[in-house]
């Protein structure tokens, strides 16, 4: 590919960005930014959360190194388990109760 093209596409997708994030924050405060306008029920607000949490390293770079690590990994992924029940059924209701941000 042509560098030239490469860099066409890159500049385009950041203008893009740039322009979706200022028609979408008009009117927008740090308040909106930070919790939503409290608009969101908390386990939506969990699930979204969990989500950023996984990232696109973990389906790429750990099933190859399965091999090396023999299973090894498999601990972390029942912590995570662990962990994020934790967060989504104690801490995410306990923060919209008493009005916190994380």
């Amino acid at each position: 590919m042509n560098p030239y093209i490469a860099l066409g596409i890159l500049s385009a997708y950041f203008i893009m960005l740039i322009i979706v994030s200022v028609y979408t924050s008009r009117g927008a405060d740090t308040n909106t930014f930070f919790t939503a306008n409290r608009q969101s029920p908390w386990y939506l607000v969990a699930f979204g959360m969990i989500g950023t949490s996984l990232s696109g390293i973990t389906f790429v770079s750990i099933p190859g190194s399965v091999a090396n690590i023999q299973f090894s990994y498999f601990q972390v992924v029942l912590g995570y388990l662990v962990g994020y029940l934790v967060i989504g059924t104690i801490l995410m209701p306990l923060y919209y109760r008493l009005n916190l941000i994380s």
